[in-house]
């Protein structure tokens, strides 16, 4: 399914079966994102439910129960029970899909995605039909390099940054960010990140979530991740969802520096 808008310089590939992502992103002939492979956790652009980002080892407790996650990442659960899911289509870029026999509640993910002349706008509303934790978020993988400009530049001004203990956990404590290469989650941010590719173009990522996960230890991608919480939410700091109570998260990828023709 692909998605533009008349006399602009983007288009979207959305791939419905394929956890609802973003197969593709072009701006002006240039594809953004990192190709599909054969691990759904590493290409696109995929929506992250009910959780984002890892639960420790797999398992979480909520009003008084223990619950367990399959560990897609051993030892951990990560980035929800969507991304390899097939999304029903209800409508150009209007997508939704329940949240699978992993996730021990009965909730779904609703996805809308629109485009205009300069940006994309990706929405999420997780809804539930009982009470359960639950985090949002979206993984998009950037090209380090595209076919013009140089290397990709992260523009991130944030407060903090969560500790991660021995496990690659958010411990709960705040630290001043100190110099990547990062696999960590930040919060406070003061400005609205940026991806830069010098001589090619800026991608500004706009959104209303209140942490950046940034993943740029890759040599060939680099992973900017808007969530409504912290990995480990669902042990943490989980909202809770509730029929007449959804979650949601926008995104909105604005393109800078490149003129439509």
């Amino acid at each position: 399914m692909r998605l533009e808008a008349g006399n602009g310089i983007v288009r979207v590939g959305l791939a419905p079966g394929a956890g609802g992502r973003l197969a593709s992103l072009e701006v002006a002939g240039l594809e953004l994102l990192r190709p599909a492979g054969p691990d759904p956790i590493r290409w696109g652009c995929y929506p992250m439910a009910p959780f984002a980002g890892r639960v420790r080892r797999g398992r979480f407790r909520f009003r008084g129960r223990e619950y367990a996650l399959p560990c897609r990442m051993p030892p951990h659960a990560i980035h929800g029970t969507v991304f390899d899911r097939p999304f029903e289509v209800l409508g150009p870029g209007e997508l939704r899909c329940d949240l699978g026999p992993e996730w021990p509640f009965r909730g779904a993910l609703h996805e809308r995605v629109s485009v205009g002349a300069r940006h994309v706008r990706l929405e999420l509303v997780l809804t539930a039909e009982e009470p359960f934790p639950a985090s949002l978020g979206w993984h998009p993988w950037f090209r380090r390099r595209l076919e013009r400009g140089g290397s990709a530049r992260l523009h991130l001004d944030a407060a903090a940054m969560y500790r991660r203990d021995e496990e690659g956990i958010p411990d709960g404590t705040l630290v001043p960010p100190p110099p990547g290469p990062w696999d960590d989650c930040f919060t406070g941010l003061r400005t609205t990140p940026v991806v830069e590719w010098p001589g090619a173009l800026r991608l500004r990522l706009g959104s209303d979530a209140t942490c950046f996960v940034v993943y740029d230890e890759p040599a060939d991608a680099l992973a900017v991740e808007p969530q409504t919480a912290p990995p480990d939410a669902l042990n943490r700091m989980p909202r809770v969802v509730a029929p007449g109570r959804p979650l949601r998260l926008g995104l909105t990828l604005e393109v800078e520096g490149i003129d439509p023709p």
